[in-house]
């Protein structure tokens, strides 16, 4: 089966916040509302939210466990999480890797992982090691499908070559930063992509909450990302885009936030953006995704914008 067969939803719903700014509840109602509105895909990682006073990681994957199994909804969600960034689980050596797979399994409640992310590259390992761990735990069953995050292009065709060569299973997906105001993905990684026949599920889709048009001059933000998303307004470009942005949306009358992600998701290579909700509030304007698409106009007027 490839990556394409999932049938995923068109916005994957971000993890990185259950266990954070969204405690049990908060994320509960925001899974179920995603899952009621046919939603199927969930991003996390080992390490979330290994940031915060008194966490440990896998905080984000316990919470989507148990939500999957208080549900009963497993076999029809499609399941992603990371390895290699977590504390004391840094690295993509094959030891790592087995160890760190059985831990979130566990969190998870799950005898299988849909899509297993290599969480940043570790040059340090031989990609040989690294993919021959992932093949194996394909082989057994325990993961369904793998991707590189965060990986610069030659080391992504490098490591597809070494899968070819060895005869391990490939990455499929690529999961990277992009977004209107973040398009360095547009060369080489996405050359590597598209001739590899790779899709890309971008983070960050949003710039960090910017794009949802929340930030505005002399506003004030209660969010943990205010200041990395607010200094996108001392540039030109960042006004300029979220002009374009409230044009477009008034025409399609949805939300900024919607046309953001509707933007990225008609880019090549493209699969689904992440985004993340800490609440139902926050979530409805991304679930319109599934029901926007721009013509030729709306994205040639953000386009210009955002260059």
């Amino acid at each position: 089966m490839s990556i394409a067969e999932l049938n995923l939803f068109p916005l994957c719903l971000g993890g990185n916040v259950f266990g954070w700014t969204a405690d049990r509840d908060a994320s509960f109602a925001v899974l179920d509302a995603y899952a009621e509105a046919g939603g199927n895909f969930v991003d996390t990682a080992d390490v979330y939210s290994a940031w915060v006073p008194g966490h440990s990681g896998g905080e984000s994957e316990s919470v989507i466990g148990e939500w999957m199994a208080l549900r009963g909804n497993r076999d029809r969600m499609v399941v992603a999480t990371k390895v290699g960034s977590m504390e004391g689980r840094q690295g993509l050596s094959a030891a790592n890797i087995q160890r760190a797979v059985e831990d979130s399994l566990r969190r998870l409640r799950t005898d299988r992982v849909d899509l297993y992310w290599a969480h940043v590259d570790d040059p340090e390992t031989p990609l040989e090691e690294t993919l021959g761990a992932f093949d194996a735990l394909v082989r057994a069953g325990k993961v369904r499908h793998v991707g590189a995050s965060n990986h610069e292009a030659a080391r992504l065709a490098e490591a597809l070559e070494v899968s070819e060569r060895e005869g391990f299973v490939r990455y499929e997906a690529l999961q990277q930063h992009y977004n209107l105001l973040e398009r360095g993905y547009e060369g080489a990684l996405r050359e590597v992509v598209t001739a590899g026949g790779l899709v890309s599920m971008p983070y960050f889709g949003l710039a960090r909450g910017f794009l949802t048009g929340k930030y505005r001059p002399g506003v004030e933000v209660d969010s943990p990302r205010a200041g990395a998303a607010g200094a996108y307004l001392t540039t030109e470009r960042g006004p300029r885009v979220l002009r374009a942005l409230d044009r477009v949306a008034a025409g399609h009358g949805v939300a900024p936030a919607t046309v953001a992600l509707a933007w990225l998701a008609a880019q090549p290579t493209v699969a689904t953006p992440i985004a993340s909700a800490r609440d139902v509030e926050q979530l409805r304007p991304l679930l319109d995704l599934a029901e926007v698409k721009l013509g030729e106009d709306d994205l040639a007027l953000l386009d210009e914008a955002s260059r």
